[in-house]
């Protein structure tokens, strides 16, 4: 049903080095960036696997706290984001693991990136 969405970034260099390194370690990347000529000199980048499906906008303030899951082809995947949101700068908001109250497979990882928004990646497969 979202074909796109995007989150405000107050810190563009920050905030694309971060994503740069999970959206690697969910085998998706930069896709796209958007002409600053067309955006008043302001970074709008584009992620995702086949077309940009998340996007990065450079903006004064973030606004609040956003939560945005992705997804993850295996559980190795799901550790590998976490490691690599950390290890950028990410603050821990729940390790991987089972999250049984939502089903019995649901396996994720929580994260704050450098604006405070809860990004997660989730494997919904078993094991």
């Amino acid at each position: 049903m979202i074909d796109h969405t995007g989150i405000f970034a107050t810190d563009p260099k920050k905030s694309k080095a971060f994503y740069d390194a999970v959206f690697e370690a969910l085998g998706a990347r930069l896709l796209m960036t958007v002409p600053p000529e067309h955006t008043g000199g302001k970074l709008y980048v584009g992620y995702g696997r086949e077309k940009p499906d998340f996007w990065l906008v450079e903006a004064a303030e973030a606004g609040p706290g956003r939560h945005y899951a992705f997804s993850a082809s295996s559980r190795a995947q799901v550790d590998a984001f976490h490691a690599a949101a950390m290890a950028a700068g990410g603050r821990d908001n729940g390790a991987p693991g089972i999250r049984a109250h939502y089903h019995p497979d649901y396996y994720g990882a929580f994260v704050f990136d450098p604006d405070g928004n809860n990004i997660e990646a989730v494997c919904h497969r078993p094991e």
